[in-house]
């Protein structure tokens, strides 16, 4: 067995060593290889980022509650009766005064222009309370002050502020017929609510004319993760129209808005793999009739078939390891970080940033080699098929 690893590295140094001699063809290959992993990479971490974007605002400690079937807070209408009838309901915690600890919210669009296209875009307004804030975690007041109630006063969150213009500390925004001083700046640790504006729910309500009513409520619970003994509540009241989830499960749903995207990516990386393949299958096939006679005095000389198989697959997966390395890199370059906004469910944007993880290197890099396997093993077949009268022609 030592002889034959002896062999398929002989054959492995002489591929490397005749690699001048067809430079430009496995560059190409290479640099073909790079860009396929490079776009799936790209497709892939923007819908990591999207997905720990949303995930990171959910939490097992909150439940939400909408209008059954709503799907995103946008389409969901809540009255107030429904708010108190379900704010009753088993498991959801209470206060020192015996009270319920819940959030009844409201949900609107404004719109806001973006800094790189000047275009405009929906932007969410979230009226809310003091309770409410309470039940997001990682809060921070960045800059300025809390609004005031009954006040036409918002606060940012950093995301906005990062990529729309007109929201500074201090300015004043219209919105319809009304105006709003933004008087605060605020962050959630990177999670979508950064991506929203916050008013007083009151004040919200009587200048958009929503009268009593509310898009989602969200409550404390008991115990994390135990939602049973609202889903019976609502089961035994036929007034309770309502889906409630978990915040945890609820974002878990809204980031499967990019699940198309990353469709498309699969589909548009195999294509160009097709591509980058039929280049892998091109500069093998030249690198063996390149070389037929060595392999041939090789076999002559006592050199096994097997030897200059695997010497011939271990150099195409040797260049397409070298161009999944290059393009890994190059999305983690140029994409990791890269702060962008898309729609989310409720047909606002979403300010997210692209992230790089360990398991799309590793996506990238069996890309990569998956490609110089299939584009290496046919060559490296006829390699091992080369009749040894080769070596004694006078020519190649």
């Amino acid at each position: 067995m030592t002889s034959i690893f002896s062999q398929i590295f002989t054959v492995i140094m002489m591929n490397i060593r005749s690699l001048p001699r067809r430079l430009w063809m496995s560059f190409a290959a290479t640099l073909a290889i790079s860009v396929v992993v490079a776009v799936l990479l790209s497709f892939l971490s923007m819908s990591n980022g999207f997905k720990k974007t949303l995930e990171g605002a959910g939490s097992d400690k909150t439940a939400i509650v909408t209008r059954s079937g709503s799907k995103s807070e946008l389409n969901s209408v809540l009255s107030n009766d429904v708010v108190n009838i379900i704010t009753t309901a088993p498991g959801i915690a209470k206060n020192a005064d015996g009270n319920p600890i819940y959030s009844a919210e409201l949900y609107v669009i404004v719109d806001g222009i973006k800094r790189t296209t000047n275009t405009k875009a929906n932007l969410p307004l979230r009226g809310i309370a003091a309770v409410g804030i309470d039940l997001r975690s990682n809060f921070e007041m960045i800059e300025g002050r809390m609004f005031e109630t009954g006040r036409n006063e918002i606060i940012v969150g950093t995301a906005i502020l990062r990529e729309f213009s007109g929201f500074e500390l201090g300015t004043t925004v219209k919105f319809g017929k009304s105006e709003w001083t933004v008087v605060g700046i605020f962050s959630t640790g990177g999670s979508a609510f950064e991506s929203e504006l916050w008013a007083d729910a009151r004040t919200l309500q009587s200048q958009f004319r929503r009268g009593n009513s509310f898009q989602t409520i969200r409550v404390l619970l008991e115990e994390p993760g135990n939602i049973e003994g609202m889903l019976e509540a609502v089961k035994q009241d036929p007034r309770l129209i309502l889906d409630v989830q978990t915040e945890i499960d609820y974002f878990k749903e809204q980031g499967e808005a990019l699940s198309g995207m990353v469709n498309l990516g699969w589909i548009l990386s195999i294509v160009m793999s097709l591509g980058a393949l039929a280049g892998a299958l091109n500069t093998m096939y030249t690198s063996v009739a390149d070389r037929e006679r060595e392999i041939a005095t090789l076999r002559a000389i006592g050199f096994s078939n097997i030897s200059a198989f695997f010497g011939t697959l271990t150099e195409s997966l040797i260049l397409s390891l070298i161009g999944g390395v290059i393009g890994t890199l190059a999305a983690y370059i140029f994409m990791d970080g890269l702060t962008t906004s898309t729609l989310g469910g409720n047909f606002t944007q979403v300010v997210f940033s692209f992230h790089m993880s360990a398991d799309l290197f590793q996506s990238g890099i069996i890309l990569a080699l998956a490609i110089g396997l299939i584009g290496g093993f046919f060559p490296a077949l006829r390699a091992a098929r080369l009749p040894v009268v080769l070596a004694f022609r006078g020519g190649a």
